[in-house]
């Protein structure tokens, strides 16, 4: 709102706080329906039920979420659900979550989700999706997970790999720069016996750390949000951010371990090979094209910490870096992610996208009037070849990218 209110500011500000009140908020918070197509230990894959007025057709994605963080952060809130968005787009979309971790699971490693959950979903996907292959979006950990068991088991029916937010050098992170010193100092070992003890990071601890990494926006929440009382969907979207945090799941310990001593202490991602209980995986093994997000604002995984990932894939058949609007998770599901980090997908999902049986007939008859161009066969956008030069630059894109770059491999 203005310093001083307008008449239609003061009532649009009096109207949100009645209807808070008497319905309890303005976010629209209803889950999209979906369906159980798959589970095992700590696995559940669920495929999102199709729009009723649009027919599902083309690959499906697969929505990777992180070790910790609720599968909201895909479904936010309608208006703001990238499931949402896919679904209505008629694009056959999928999920893999993990369910709650308890004390029972403090042995598991990570290497479970990459050996076992993670692959599992991808073929579930697949399989359920006629044969088709899947377009992988991991968010945070969800994508080194999905860099993971790309470069492990090349394999796996992948069309594409999109990876948002998720940093390949930590010592790039602010956050982590502070208690570098004291990790040195100890080696480790007094936080070694909390999670030990704990037999993991408990959610009342990872929430509590989400929150410290919004810095300066939990202090000026309030401020804020009396600014902002005359805009529903400004406080729809503080609403649904507050019910996200609060869900939050703990780390078993076994993981948490791995990734304290291998991920924060050795910056192990940066190297391009991760040991996982003596099984080494090398990211520069990945042929498939890989997509890269980083936040402008994202204080969890900056932008030099996730572009760090590119300098690893120099065999992937494209690679391809965007910076977006929006923190750790606003780059992902924010208000601007709707005009700026789903566009991007959405180009590089229909790019590596198997074409549709329409769209092969329609190249094979272009290809038999190919002699009489004025007669010739409008071709199908799946067929069209990108302009691989063009990548990264494009002029009608709703969103500055005037840091983005196109990364294709030199051949």
């Amino acid at each position: 709102m203005d310093l001083i209110p307008k008449p239609d500011q003061v009532a649009s500000a009096a109207s949100n706080v009645a209807h808070k009140v008497l319905y309890g908020g303005l976010a629209d918070l209803r889950p999209m329906p979906r369906t159980l197509i798959d589970d095992g230990p700590l696995r559940e894959v669920y495929h999102y039920r199709p729009h009723h007025r649009v027919r599902e057709t083309g690959d499906p994605v697969l929505l990777v979420t992180p070790l910790a963080a609720p599968a909201l952060c895909y479904d936010l809130r309608r208006g703001c659900s990238l499931v949402e968005h896919f679904v209505q787009q008629g694009r056959p979309t999928y999920l893999v979550e993990y369910g709650q971790i308890s004390f029972a699971n403090r042995r598991l490693g990570m290497e479970h989700w990459v050996d076992e959950v993670v692959p599992e979903a991808i073929k579930a996907a697949s399989e359920h999706a006629g044969g088709r292959p899947v377009h992988v979006i991991g968010w945070s950990l969800g994508g080194i997970f999905s860099v993971l068991v790309a470069a492990d088991q090349p394999d796996l029916p992948i069309a594409s790999l999109t990876v948002v937010g998720s940093p390949f050098d930590v010592k790039q992170v602010p956050l982590v720069a502070p208690l570098r010193p004291i990790l040195n100092l100890t080696s480790g070992g007094i936080v070694t016996q909390i999670y030990r003890a704990l037999g993991g990071a408990p959610k009342p601890l990872v929430r509590r750390a989400f929150q410290i990494s919004s810095g300066t926006k939990m202090l000026t929440k309030p401020l804020a949000i009396l600014q902002h009382l005359d805009d529903a969907e400004w406080l729809a979207q503080i609403e649904a951010v507050d019910r996200f945090t609060e869900n939050m799941i703990a780390y078993p310990g076994r993981s948490f371990g791995q990734l304290y001593h291998r991920m924060l202490k050795a910056n192990q991602l940066l190297t391009g090979k991760v040991d996982l209980s003596g099984h080494e995986i090398d990211v520069s093994t990945i042929r498939h094209p890989v997509l890269v997000f980083a936040g402008n604002t994202d204080g969890i995984a900056p932008i030099k910490a996730v572009k760090a990932l590119v300098g690893l894939l120099p065999n992937a058949e494209e690679v391809r870096f965007e910076i977006v609007p929006g923190g750790h998770l606003g780059m992902l599901t924010g208000r601007a992610a709707r005009g700026t980090t789903w566009v991007t997908m959405d180009e590089w999902i229909e790019q590596w996208s198997t074409p549709e049986p329409e769209a092969r007939r329609t190249t094979q008859k272009a290809k038999k009037t190919a002699r009489k161009p004025a007669k010739k066969a409008p071709t199908a956008k799946t067929d069209v070849a990108p302009d691989r030069a063009a990548i990264g630059s494009n002029p009608e894109r709703r969103f500055a990218s005037a840091s983005s770059r196109n990364l294709n491999r030199k051949s």
